[in-house]
């Protein structure tokens, strides 16, 4: 197994690629917002009746959370009375929905005016969006200065190798780690006691996500350079596609599953109420030593059980309706596909172009900026 790197120390992200035996179109992505489009497709649409309004917004230079506090103001309501299904980048032309709440009607909804956000269209429903509630998002990326002829070809040949089961990594890009890149190594002294909580729990719980994240990258990088990527171990923890979560007992019979699209392997986002993989087994071994590299232990993250309970996550990512086009414009590519709810478009656009800086050139974020698609 492959020692993972110390926590907060670059590289971050340090995942071999799954298609090195097909060269990368390199140029570069997101030279402008417009070039990084995304599209969200909710977990249900409005309903036309209920007290909430839902609204369907275009945004431009403004994070998810930004715009929704920007409309909160307009409205004269509280930010928390804004309801987000998911958060999307500020680098990026992004399309998805709000909820507003009551006593706001549709019609004074659509009314309102706020720099960067169009209102696309807006109905009622019964409830608040939560986070989560989406389905899908589907993306337009454009990447430009290329400078090959067969460049459309490989990048095809890429995106339906990544098509197959069970998909791209699904691995946490630089923006989950901040603009400096410390925000793991701060969550790290969070657990440990070193670094003392805030009365900002939100940046507390950001800071020791961005440790689990970094985690979970260093288990699925030791994953996929041992050869177990499309693999099943005893005990490993699986996700149905269309399911829930169980544990594994018979990996040759999961893993015929895994390969058939069936499910997927979990990976660790450690905390102390995430479910384990099964004590004493080859998974749960693999785990405790990602902790153990990292200078933890199981028990390591009781101390933030508030702010960080702990779950899974899926290793790989489904990657559908995937599209290349070279366009008129020289050395210009668009690239489309659609990723589940939370996945990063980067993950899969990182194998595309197989050039590290050029994928992640203007997506380094502050600790309150969010992903570019979830």
């Amino acid at each position: 197994m492959v020692a993972p790197p110390p926590c907060g120390t670059v590289p971050r992200v340090d995942l071999p690629y799954l298609t090195a035996d097909i060269a990368g179109i390199g140029g570069a992505l997101r030279t402008t917002d417009e070039d990084f489009v995304v599209d969200e497709e909710p977990a249900y649409l409005p309903s036309g009746s209920g007290d909430h309004v839902y609204v369907r917004i275009e945004k431009r230079g403004l994070t998810t959370r930004h715009a929704a506090a920007a409309i909160a103001r307009a409205l004269g309501v509280s930010e928390r009375d804004v309801g987000i299904a998911g958060m999307k980048d500020r680098h990026a032309v992004t399309r998805q929905w709000l909820s507003l709440p009551p006593p706001l009607t549709p019609e004074a909804a659509q009314a309102i005016s706020v720099e960067g956000v169009t209102i696309l269209e807006a109905s009622r429903h019964t409830n608040k969006l939560r986070t989560g509630h989406v389905r899908a998002n589907r993306f337009r990326l454009v990447v430009r200065g290329i400078d090959d002829a067969t460049a459309g070809d490989r990048a095809r040949q890429i995106l339906s190798r990544l098509a197959e089961p069970p998909g791209a990594p699904n691995w946490y890009g630089e923006q989950r780690f901040g603009r400096d890149g410390d925000n793991a190594a701060r969550g790290r002294e969070l657990v440990l006691g070193t670094r003392k909580t805030t009365r900002d729990r939100k940046l507390d719980r950001l800071l020791v996500s961005s440790l689990q994240s970094e985690l979970f990258n260093a288990w699925l990088r030791a994953r996929i350079e041992d050869g177990l990527y499309r693999k099943v171990l005893a005990g490993d923890v699986l996700h149905k596609t269309n399911g829930g979560m169980f544990t594994c007992e018979d990996a040759a019979t999961d893993e015929a599953r895994l390969l058939a699209g069936e499910l997927v392997v979990t990976g660790p986002m450690f905390g102390d109420k995430m479910r384990r993989a099964t004590d004493g087994s080859p998974a749960a071994e693999r785990e405790l030593q990602i902790l153990t590299a990292a200078g933890l232990d199981p028990g390591s993250f009781a101390s933030v059980r508030a702010i960080a309970e702990g779950t899974r996550r899926d290793a790989s990512i489904e990657v559908r309706e995937v599209a290349v086009t070279v366009t008129g414009e020289p050395s210009t590519l668009e690239v489309g596909f659609a990723l589940p709810g939370g996945a990063y478009a980067t993950a899969v656009m990182r194998e595309v172009m197989k050039s590290e800086a050029a994928v992640d050139k203007t997506v380094a974020q502050r600790v309150d900026d969010t992903p570019e698609g979830a």
